[in-house]
């Protein structure tokens, strides 16, 4: 964690060099004159250059160890119908039934290793991301004395799905007035690219 404190701490020194001075996208534009603003984390995640590429990797790479262990799991599955074929009193049997047993708890033990090592790196990666998106989004708001940050959600819900009509409902962000920090934040995340999905215009109820 030393290691993952210190390599995050070294890309937020450089985020902070990296926020502009004004605000990049015009929904966003009332939030130094309020004082306040709202940002979509969620969404940023989603449109995270650096976050994406990482996830990326860690699937391709859980594939190739879901092919690896696929081998393996075959071979105990050919074991085991060789065992089958043989009387269950025989010593053959006895001996190729210890051999699945073992073969079996290994891949076990193998599976829950692999599982557990995977969740660690994905939360490590989660944590690391939302530290730099959470110092990004206080340096920027320092910059344009902006007191209170709040945190929304802009998917559009589903009339069709309750549980979307329920959250639509419950959202603690009804309204803002140009105040979205978004698409600004993401920018500054992105090494100061501009978002590569345009947000629906804001100044609206929200979405």
């Amino acid at each position: 964690m030393k290691t993952l404190t210190m390599a995050v701490a070294a890309t937020l020194v450089s985020l902070a060099a990296s926020v502009p001075a004004g605000a990049q996208h015009p929904e966003a534009v009332n939030a130094p004159k309020f004082g306040i603003a709202v940002v979509d984390i969620s969404y940023i995640f989603k449109e995270h250059k650096q976050f994406i590429a990482t996830m990326e990797g860690m699937k391709a790479e859980m594939e190739g160890i879901q092919g690896k262990l696929k081998s393996k799991r075959d071979s105990i599955a050919k074991m085991e119908e060789a065992r089958n074929r043989l009387d269950p009193g025989s010593p053959d049997y006895k001996k190729l039934d210890n051999e699945l047993a073992t073969a079996k708890s290994n891949f076990n033990l193998e599976m829950d290793r692999l599982r557990k090592d995977l969740m660690e790196r994905e939360s490590k990666v989660y944590f690391s991301t939302y530290q730099k998106v959470s110092y990004a989004i206080a340096n920027y708001a320092k910059q344009r004395n902006i007191g209170l940050v709040l945190r929304f959600n802009g998917d559009k819900p589903d009339p069709n799905k309750r549980p979307d009509i329920l959250k639509d409902i419950n959202k603690p962000v009804v309204y803002e007035n140009n105040i979205d920090i978004t698409r600004d934040i993401l920018a500054i995340i992105n090494n100061g690219s501009a978002a590569s999905t345009a947000r629906p215009p804001a100044g609206q109820p929200v979405r």
